[in-house]
């Protein structure tokens, strides 16, 4: 109940504060984005970018076509392998173009077969410099000890033991891991009527390990979107008739949570709540509280596809509805999520959502939100987005209420990362 009505609070505040909101929406990317900035500019001066001028260039690769470069070995994942250069900076490359390895730090070896389990590492895993020609890896451990050369073939990951360690055996803390961006616009009218619209989003995700090339553990994720619109007619005077000032708004909200814990590489339980506020739809709010499995049907370098299936509680809470028209509902949400990487760095993410309820087959819902981000410079991108919601039990009102809201946003994105 308390929750409940903290959230009724913040759907009902007044038109300065939804000002304020839409404001602080508009404001934070843009002070990040400053920061971001003069970053950069310490980069490009000489007092950044220290960790790669100072370190010595150690390790080599020769590549089957003669060229050869010195600088970092980053890490390696099956077939993949990142190195840095201070000329050409990362560079990714399969083991079949190369045609020899060397390196002067140690770095840890874990073979097919060797299971990482959260927590520790697995004891005498091959730990040392490298040398790799005729697609075998060769580890000089500091013992001196020989070690088996290593088809490259069988390498699962080459990576340093701190980063390792960090990853497998690390608890990144509350604030720490987390991903995801910051979106907002506006548009703001000053004539014979005055017009504003405000919307931004927060979309927040936290994994661990945090690397992408490490089997998901956990998974959690934090998500806000609001738009808030009005059109004033100020009042005026016409041939001696006084008609007074009219408005109309529009406000759309929506928060969720949700907590992914894997018990398997592709399946895992799930918690989540949802709030939503529709003025469109007479919604004041909805409220959901559910828990079910999930599966990652399609995990890859530039895809993923996630499943969900839920057994909630949903109230929904009307605005002026009449007597019997909120309701306590027992159902399901059936989520689908894709997100791809596409060229250029565009990135497009969709949501499609069924809500049934099972003990009123009539108050059922839909939505479906797209999301298109189009780098351009650094962390900032350009977005558009689209938000389909379908409410199959909106109360009788005057004018009469439509099921279906359908909105499309265009705003400025600044993309969060994080260095754990």
């Amino acid at each position: 109940m308390c929750l409940r009505i903290s959230f009724l609070k913040l759907v009902r505040f007044s038109r300065f504060r939804n000002l304020f909101l839409s404001a602080l929406l508009i404001v934070v990317p843009v002070v990040a984005c400053a920061a971001d900035i003069a970053a950069a500019g310490a980069a490009g001066d000489g007092s950044g970018g220290a960790a790669h001028k100072t370190q010595p260039a150690l390790d080599s690769v020769t590549f089957t076509n003669g060229d050869h470069l010195t600088g970092t070995l980053v890490r390696v994942v099956g077939n993949e392998v990142v190195f840095h250069s201070e000329v050409v900076g990362d560079i990714t490359v399969k083991w079949d173009k190369i045609r020899e390895l060397h390196t002067g730090s140690r770095l840890i070896v874990i073979s097919k077969g060797v299971l990482l389990h959260p927590g520790h590492l697995p004891a005498g895993i091959p730990e040392g410099t490298l040398s790799v020609a005729d697609q075998l890896i060769t580890v000089h451990p500091e013992t001196g000890a020989t070690i088996a050369p290593i088809p490259v073939k069988n390498a699962v990951y080459i990576v340093d033991e701190t980063t390792l360690r960090k990853q497998i055996a690390g608890h990144p803390g509350i604030l720490a891991g987390w991903n995801g961006n910051i979106t907002a616009g506006a548009t703001v009218v000053q004539a014979t009527q005055e017009q504003y619209t405000f919307a931004g989003s927060v979309s927040l995700t936290r994994t661990a390990p945090t690397v992408s090339w490490l089997e998901t553990h956990n998974r959690t994720s934090l998500d806000f979107s609001g738009s808030f619109g009005k059109i004033i007619q100020p009042a005026y005077s016409s041939d001696g008739v006084m008609t007074p000032a009219s408005s109309s708004k529009s406000s759309i909200y929506h928060a969720d949570a949700e907590r992914d814990n894997y018990f398997s590489p592709r399946v895992y339980v799930l918690g989540q709540v949802a709030f939503d506020h529709n003025f469109s739809q007479a919604l004041d709010l909805q409220q959901i509280y559910g828990a079910g499995l999930g599966w990652t049907a399609i995990k890859s370098p530039t895809q993923e596809l996630d499943l969900k299936s839920t057994l909630q509680y949903e109230g929904q809470t009307f605005i002026d509805a009449p007597a019997g028209q909120n309701q306590n509902l027992i159902g399901s949400t059936l989520n689908g999520t894709w997100a791809a990487k596409l060229p250029l760095k565009v990135q497009f993410k969709q949501q499609v959502s069924w809500i049934p309820a099972y003990n009123n087959p009539y108050a059922y819902s839909a939505s479906e939100t797209d999301s298109l981000t189009m780098p351009f410079f650094r962390r900032l991108a350009f977005s558009v987005g689209s938000d389909d919601s379908y409410l199959n039990d909106p109360p009788a009102a005057v004018p009469p209420t439509k099921r279906n809201s359908f909105e499309f946003t265009t705003g400025l994105t600044y993309t969060l990362r994080s260095k754990y």
